[in-house]
């Protein structure tokens, strides 16, 4: 068949719109309707393949075997470097790429990278944002979707799904818990992170996070035809998370059948259904009883299967031999080696140093800790092709006889009350476990049943305890194998690391009545028990008696004094304590871990702090201490090399905090509080003093900043130009990071202390000097005003500053810009929304209808909203206020207390069920105006009258 007889949609020169249409307009209502699942199949009639949403690339392709492991989201969030994320995600999709020639299960739709911004740091998914800031999230998540997309004009590498959309910040009840989001939070911050990356035309789609949003499950959420598909004339794939549709009904109660769910989810602009795994029978068979019923038509499918299929010609499905990238076979190549060690180098973050690094020469290392020897991996890793740990880096950069080693572990027999002591056996199934290295081979371990259970006798195994915090405790073997529980139940040594979406090698000690300890099993909520054919797991468990034959501080102290300097390396396993489905419950690094760097201290030896975390730590006394801290996320393949490189002075920090490090758990709000304005949380709004400011980070060398210079823009400007030039004084060649922060200098309403507007990382050798020039958007520096609905920039006299953090401010300059003047609400025109208040007490938003809307519900047996500066014009003499639930009442006062009307609510049947009851006031000028909600009612909004 020659290009002329093809059918449009196998020809190239036509547009891709034209392209798109004719393709869709061959399908049946069949072949469209099973398009609609993550798993689509093939049409084999017209030649089209099967095809899958998803493949995950956070950091590296995942879950698809051997693959280069790049640092954690936030680590690549702390080198504030974009041009090496862009990189980064361009190396991720060429192995996305590589793989897919060789194993059709791996996808181009790539589900990353993720943006939801860091606001509490105790989401357990912390590790995989980038930062606090949505300024810094946007251009990191600008820069790695660029990288994914390729730069081809027509044809993308990979389609990147931003995560997770909209206002996601907990696990705790993830799938049924609202996030109370107020419209200024809603435009100044969450929306941001997703807006600027679609605005760079290298997204292909967003993914609804299983929470909802103001009452509303956001698989559902008007904002994605509202505020998404606005910013960008492509069309945008929407793909839902695993299982979310059918929350919808099963556990969110949001409609009584999944017929409902799915024609709603479909028509709110969900493209893609992502549910009961590979099987799309039970979607699909929901979406034709919506066809049947009539809650959905040809045309709602048309347009999501016309999304789809728009991904698909983008990434040249339909023309593999103009296809720039069907030839890509570039995996772990030395290029992807380096760029991995250098992100990992990048994203170690110097916390203090009082002058002990860096280290010198000749010195007697011990380096001690539980993540000391360990490379540790999270849930959206590659399989590791290289390691390299803390002891590994420092062993082959100082040399071995110069580095000794203790992993701080507990080390304890257990003894049974009847039996004697848990023993491993011999096995010759597990030396074959081994590698030519010695090295467990991970492939081979979780999970194995063909290894013998763990035995009782009189000459019991002496295991590694470690504490992870919370009391959940990990036992390994002499030889290094985890105590596993696999689907049979017995408790095995088998495992190289804990893992997998339900931990099975994680434990927790448990105080008997009658002395003693039960041993509980955290991955099956049940006990250890001793049986005849070997150690299980069972609902009632035998007591045990725990031997400590010797405690890490006194391993830790031993290396310690005979060593010059001691390597604290703690912080956390990525599968524990904090993690997708758990949150953590406190900022303190674990007790024993905090025992470790205490009795290194105690030795009197030089002692240094290094936290590889996926999140910050409240570590005020180590602080104060020690000589010096560092940071770093879990760095990768390169983390071990990296790390040594860095203390070791070959290669200068640089890295800087993408979120504040707080000095207490009292310093935070509650988790599921999500008005960052109105309780005061990250650096934007945080009224105390931080463990460590946002944007921290320390060198080895010292900076000066001079000149900085912003003019007043022209007429018709939307750019406010600024230059600063810094300059290294010290004797090192350094990188700086160079940030731009602005603050409005007397504001009306509640603005941040300031707020990133621009940074640069810029290299400098000693004595080198750099004009670093930025273009600060003018809307950066508005707001939401909720008092007009929209965004604005008022007029006035506006702070530039730059500076090494947000709390450490080198240079400063004002700039006057015009803008528009303050104007009270116009209440008697337009009303008020109860959702647009300028502060609430005990309150929360809620869905008003289930398509969109808002209305504002009392948490408790009341709550308050305060409107400042309502305008009541000439006088008005009633109100009317729009309510559902009830029985209650809407109270409306002056702030001084005086009642101005009371409004009593009848039962109205229903949350949806909307009413409108009335009555007298007088009003006239111009007021604040304070309004109390009493019972269980739901206020939309108030009107007056004259």
């Amino acid at each position: 068949m020659t290009a002329d007889q093809q059918p449009p949609f196998r020809d190239p020169r036509l547009s891709l719109e034209r392209r798109v249409d004719d393709l869709l307009g061959r399908l049946t209502l069949e072949e469209k309707t099973a398009l609609l699942h993550q798993f689509t199949p093939g049409v084999a009639r017209l030649g089209v393949g099967p095809f899958r949403t998803g493949q995950e690339a956070l950091h590296g392709v995942a879950w698809m075997g051997p693959a280069t492991v790049f640092p954690q989201a936030v680590g690549l969030g702390a080198t504030w470097n974009a041009e090496l994320v862009r990189r980064i995600g361009a190396a991720v999709s060429t192995e996305v790429r590589a793989m897919r020639a060789d194993d059709d299960r791996v996808g181009l739709n790539v589900w990353a990278p993720t943006v939801n911004l860091l606001r509490h740091p105790w989401w357990g998914r912390n590790e995989e944002g980038y930062a606090e800031d949505p300024k810094l999230t946007a251009a990191t998540a600008v820069a790695y979707t660029r990288g994914l997309r390729g730069d081809h004009p027509a044809y993308w590498r990979t389609a990147p799904v931003l995560k997770h959309w909209l206002a996601h910040n907990n696990e705790t009840d993830r799938a049924t818990r609202s996030s109370s989001v107020r419209p200024r939070v809603l435009h100044e911050y969450d929306l941001r992170a997703f807006r600027e990356p679609v605005e760079a035309g290298a997204v292909a789609g967003v993914m609804p996070a299983y929470n909802l949003v103001n009452g509303r499950p956001n698989h559902l959420s008007p904002y994605l035809r509202e505020k998404l598909r606005t910013w960008t004339e492509r069309e945008l794939l929407v793909c839902s998370d695993a299982g979310a549709p059918s929350n919808l009904v099963d556990s969110e109660h949001y409609f009584d059948t999944h017929e409902e769910a799915t024609a709603a989810a479909l028509r709110a602009g969900v493209d893609s259904f992502t549910d009961h795994g590979t099987d799309p029978s039970v979607v699909i068979g929901r979406i034709r009883g919506a066809l049947a019923r009539g809650l959905i038509g040809e045309d709602d499918i048309d347009t999501a299967v016309r999304r789809q299929l728009t991904v698909r010609f983008t990434l040249g499905e339909f023309d593999p031999e103009l296809d720039p990238y069907r030839d890509v076979k570039d995996i772990d190549s030395p290029r992807h080696r380096e760029l991995a060690r250098r992100a990992a180098e990048e994203a170690v973050v110097l916390l203090k140093n009082d002058g002990s690094l860096p280290l010198t020469p000749g010195r007697r290392i011990a380096v001690v800790g539980p993540l000391a020897d360990e490379c540790k991996l999270d849930w959206y890793s590659g399989t590791l092709i290289h390691r390299s740990t803390p002891l590994d880096g420092l062993r082959s950069r100082f040399g071995a006889d110069r580095v000794t080693f203790a992993d701080g572990a507990d080390r304890v027999r257990i003894r049974a009350e009847v039996g004697g002591g848990l023993q491993v056996p011999a096995s010759e199934a597990a030396d074959e476990q081994r590698g030519a290295d010695g090295a467990l081979d991970p492939a081979l371990l979780a999970g194995r049943t063909d290894l013998p259970p763990l035995t009782c006798g009189e000459e019991p195994t002496t295991f590694a305890l470690t504490d992870w915090g919370d009391g959940v405790i990990t036992l390994r073997a002499p030889d290094g194998r985890y105590l596993s529980v696999a689907e049979d139940g017995y408790v095995r040594a088998s495992a190289d690391q804990p893992g997998g979406w339900v931990v099975q090698e994680t434990f927790r000690l448990v105080p008997h009545d009658d002395g003693g300890h039960l041993l509980a099993h955290l991955g099956t909520g049940r006990h250890v028990a001793v049986a005849a054919d070997g150690v299980k797991v069972a609902d009632q468990g035998d007591r045990f008696e725990i031997e400590t034959v010797e405690r890490g501080e006194e391993a830790v102290t031993r290396v310690a004094s005979d060593a010059d300097v001691v390597i604290v390396v703690a912080g956390n396993d990525p599968h524990i304590n904090g993690r997708e489905t758990e949150d953590r419950t406190t900022l303190a690094l674990p007790g024993r871990m905090d025992r470790l760097w205490r009795a290194a201290h105690a030795t009197g030896t030089d002692t240094v702090l290094v936290l590889v975390s996926s999140y910050p730590y409240a570590v005020p006394d180590a602080r104060a201490a020690l000589p010096a801290l560092l940071w770093t996320a879990h760095g990768g393949q390169a983390a071990g090399t990296a790390l040594a490189r860095i203390l070791a002075g070959d290669v200068s920090p640089a890295g800087r905090l993408p979120q504040t490090w707080y000095a207490d758990d009292t310093d935070l709000p509650g988790l599921f509080d999500y008005d960052i304005i109105g309780s005061r949380q990250t650096y934007l709004y945080f009224d105390g003093t931080p463990l460590f400011p946002f944007g921290h980070g320390l060198s080895y060398s010292t900076f000066g900043y001079d000149g900085l210079e912003v003019a007043a823009p022209a007429d018709g400007e939307e750019t406010l130009p600024v230059r600063v030039t810094v300059t290294n004084t010290g004797a090192r060649a350094a990188d700086e990071v160079v940030q731009i922060y602005a603050r409005e200098e007397a504001p009306r309403v509640p603005r941040p202390h300031r707020q990133l507007v621009g940074y640069a990382r810029v290299p400098l050798g000693p004595g080198e000097s750099r004009t670093v020039e930025t273009a600060v958007r003018l809307t950066e520096l508005g707001h939401h005003d909720v008092a007009h609905g929209r965004w604005t920039l008022p007029g006035g006299v506006y702070v530039i500053e730059a500076g090494a953090s947000s709390a450490d401010i080198r240079a400063t300059a004002r700039v006057t810009l015009p803008g528009e003047a303050p104007r009270a609400r116009a209440v008697r025109a337009n009303g008020l929304s109860a959702a647009d208040y300028d502060e609430q007490r005990g309150t929360e938003i809620v869905d008003r209808a289930k398509t969109r809307g808002d209305a504002v519900a009392p948490v408790g047996e009341d709550g308050e909203l305060l409107f400042r500066e309502c305008d009541f014009g000439g006088g008005v003499a009633r109100v009317a206020a729009e309510v559902s639930g009830g029985p209650g009442s809407v109270e409306l006062s002056l702030p001084g207390g005086e009642a101005v009307a009371a409004l009593a609510v009848p039962a109205t049947g229903g949350p949806y069920d909307h009413t409108s009851v009335h009555a007298e006031v007088s009003l006239t000028g111009v007021h604040d105006l304070r309004v109390t909600l009493r019972g269980r009612i739901r206020l939309a909004r108030l009107d007056f009258s004259g």
